[in-house]
């Protein structure tokens, strides 16, 4: 048995200094200490031996076996470290290669738009301020001279929550909110997301943008209105921009106008207005709804409306956005397409 114990010893080492690769020395490894392998059958001639044999020869295989498994482990070694050098090698490098350009990211258009115009009324000496997109129906509608069952409320359909809450109509419950502050004077722009229940088109989305502005002082009158907006017209479309105010209504200002601003396209000339696409041949561009903040509206806030006055204005920022940038369809703004945005 000594015998064959050297004979298996010698033809596994040689094996082992000649295996190749890692698959070839996983084989050697199974035909040593597998099920059936050299050194497993070896251990099964313990059963066919004496007592006073077995301890001798039990030795000699485990002495056997530690010697094979550290050569195995010591060629694995070997082997493995070759291969993953030869795999570093095969990895070259073209340093000479145009590298991959990196992608910048832009501004959104209704990013531009908005910072573009808060930084007008900034330079005004207006404050910018926010409020939550979730709101009291007192703040939304009945501070605001919109009492439950009023007409304008259908106008304003939302989507309400628990609690007597709804998603904001509108940014003017931020001008609600900075004036029952009580801190007088006030001249502040409201940024942000509102929530209307409209059917997505191409003009219209249940949610939006829109930007407000609240001015309250004493003296304030209309002539301040209109200095405030031409200011802003003339910002945002050049100083040949001319502005005009038609009467409306508003329950929360008293009296209420639309302001429309020549068309930036063909400039309200009578001779382009006719073929212009833009403002469909009025030459006017409706742009937004203002007026003096109706005395009511004051009260609510415990602002006392013989002693001060104010005026409002609100704008939907979507519709400057598709003005400014000749944007037809209102759904691509919310899309998050790269390949339309990329072009701003």
């Amino acid at each position: 048995m000594k015998e064959e114990l050297l004979k298996i010893e010698s033809e596994t080492l040689a094996n082992i200094q000649k295996a190749g690769d890692l698959r070839d020395l996983e084989q050697i490894r199974v035909a040593t200490f597998g099920k059936k392998g050299a050194i497993t059958n070896a251990s099964k001639v313990m059963g066919s031996l004496t007592a006073e044999e077995r301890p001798a020869f039990g030795q000699m295989v485990n002495q056997l076996k530690n010697q094979l498994e550290e050569a195995l482990n010591a060629k694995w070694a070997d082997l493995e470290a070759k291969e993953q050098v030869a795999a570093m090698a095969a990895e070259v490098i073209d340093v000479t290669m145009p590298g991959r350009a990196a992608s910048m990211g832009k501004k959104h258009p209704m990013t531009v738009v908005t910072e573009e115009i808060c930084d007008i009324f900034l330079s005004m000496g207006y404050e910018i301020v926010h409020g939550p997109d979730v709101e009291t129906d007192y703040h939304n509608f009945e501070a605001l001279n919109i009492p439950k069952n009023h007409p304008a409320r259908d106008e304003q359909d939302t989507f309400y929550v628990e609690g007597g809450h709804v998603l904001r109509t509108q940014t003017s419950p931020v001008q609600i909110r900075k004036m029952e502050e009580g801190k007088l004077p006030i001249a502040i722009v409201a940024p942000g997301k509102v929530f209307r229940s409209d059917e997505v088109d191409a003009t219209h989305s249940p949610v939006f943008h829109q930007l407000e502005g609240l001015v309250v002082d004493k003296g304030i009158h209309m002539g301040h209105l209109k200095g405030a907006l031409n200011t802003l017209a003339k910002s945002l479309f050049g100083d040949d921009a001319k502005t005009r105010f038609r009467p409306h209504h508003f329950p929360f200002t008293e009296p209420s106008a639309e302001m429309d601003v020549s068309c930036f396209a063909c400039g309200g000339d009578e001779k382009k207005v006719s073929g212009c696409r833009v403002c469909k041949g009025e030459g006017w561009i409706e742009l937004l709804g203002c007026g003096m903040v109706h005395p009511n509206v004051l009260q609510n806030c415990g602002i006392d409306p013989e002693e001060y006055s104010g005026f409002a204005f609100g704008m939907g920022l979507e519709r400057i956005a598709m003005q400014r940038y000749n944007i037809d369809d209102m759904r691509l703004l919310f899309e998050n397409d790269v390949r339309f945005l990329s072009q701003f």
